[in-house]
């Protein structure tokens, strides 16, 4: 008589990482099969990652080697190309280099994006004065400011909006289709992870009373300590994963987590969609995770975790990471009637200094960068970003 066999389930891994399980699981995992940390590396991936974008927070000892102050001056022809946009009588959208010009700045903005794709991969502009702006103003002048660092604006939902609002938004949303699936929206711990797209803008409207720090890390430092020392979680990574869409069409989609283009590691991944996260649970008719899938998970946020750098936002500031090399995460936070975190954000590309999209990614890439000027959407009030059935993202 056949035997049915068992389904496979999804591993004991919730969004926030628990570092006794991780261990647990990597020393069970190397008991059944001692010989998995001699695995050999995915053919075309090179044993190290070079170059200045391979870094540790501890290189980093003084905050003038990646924060740009801007001057009076700079600030002032900010504000005139302010008014020659405001000028033209065009919408937001129409914001770039040509309609937002900045003589000077410009170079500057220039020589701060090759270090986005060709040095460090962050630098924070510092500092803006949100408060003498309007809503639309802001939104004009990070637009125009940032269009001199990317010039592609990436759409971020089903409504072509191309500009989002970071905020706590547990209580004031909560109500919407979809709920609540994503850490950025409440003041929980934001766990590493990559945006899609080249590179992410973060404009600080207002700080949180307390915590909310802004952490970065090299994913090639990441990938280098992998491969030394465990190459069969590099394979791991390698190789398509079934990421849930929450309720999305198709309901989830497979794509690798890792990729090796033209000497860059580059790692592409949102450990919610792995896990789930609030109201947005882990679909249940949709393949799980394995466990080796869910070691490598864990492996990747506490070698982010170890070699991270803390960036002090302020209020004002625009911080810019490549998205590509770098990933990200914030720490929880606590808001107060005078201090309410609001971050804004946008997605850049340069497309004279990108890097080479892995394939896997170019289709999203192509809908990311392919909406027309009159069509993008710059929400000036928080909103949680949406499908295209409407519910939240």
């Amino acid at each position: 008589m056949a035997t049915t066999g068992v389904a496979p389930q999804q591993p004991d891994i919730e969004y926030h990482p628990d570092e006794a399980k991780y261990h647990a699981r990597s020393a069970r995992l190397l008991a059944e099969n001692p010989d998995r940390v001699k695995a050999s590396l995915p053919d075309g991936f090179s044993a190290q990652i070079e170059g200045p974008i391979v870094w540790e927070g501890k290189d980093w000892t003084n905050e003038e080697q990646w924060v740009y102050k801007l001057s009076i001056g700079e600030l002032e022809e900010i504000n005139k190309a302010l008014s020659y946009f405001k000028g033209l009588n065009k919408p937001v959208g129409y914001v770039g280099r040509d309609t937002f010009p900045l003589p000077t700045l410009s170079a500057t903005l220039k020589r701060l994006a090759h270090e986005l794709y060709s040095g460090r991969g962050f630098f924070v502009l510092r500092t803006l004065p949100v408060d003498s702006y309007s809503k639309v103003d802001i939104a004009i002048v990070y637009a125009g400011i940032s269009s001199h660092v990317g010039s592609a604006r990436g759409k971020q939902d089903a409504t072509g909006a191309v500009l989002s609002h970071i905020k706590d938004l547990s209580v004031s949303h909560a109500h919407e289709k979809g709920g609540i699936g994503n850490s950025a929206y409440t003041t929980d711990k934001q766990v590493f992870h990559t945006d899609v797209g080249d590179l992410i803008a973060l404009m600080a409207l207002q700080t949180a009373a307390e915590g909310g720090i802004s952490r970065i890390s090299s994913g090639g430092r990441v990938y280098n300590e992998l491969a030394a020392t465990r190459p069969d979680i590099i394979r791991t990574l390698s190789v398509p994963w079934p990421l849930d869409s929450f309720g999305g069409s198709p309901g989830y989609t497979l794509r690798p987590l890792l990729y090796h283009e033209d000497g860059h590691a580059i790692i592409q991944y949102s450990r919610r969609h792995f896990t789930g996260y609030l109201t947005q649970k882990r679909s249940p008719h949709i393949p799980p995770i394995t466990e080796e899938q869910a070691e490598a998970l864990d492996a990747v946020h506490f070698l982010a975790e170890k070699y991270s750098l803390g960036l002090n936002f302020q209020k004002g500031d625009i911080q810019y990471i490549n998205s590509m090399g770098l990933l990200h995460a914030r720490d929880a936070f606590k808001d107060d009637i005078e201090h309410t975190r609001h971050l804004i954000r946008l997605w850049l590309r340069n497309d004279e200094l990108a890097w080479k999209t892995p394939g896997p990614l170019q289709p999203i890439w192509t809908r990311l960068y392919s909406l027309k000027p009159e069509d993008q959407r710059f929400p000036l009030d928080p909103e949680i970003r949406r499908k295209e059935n409407g519910s939240t993202k």
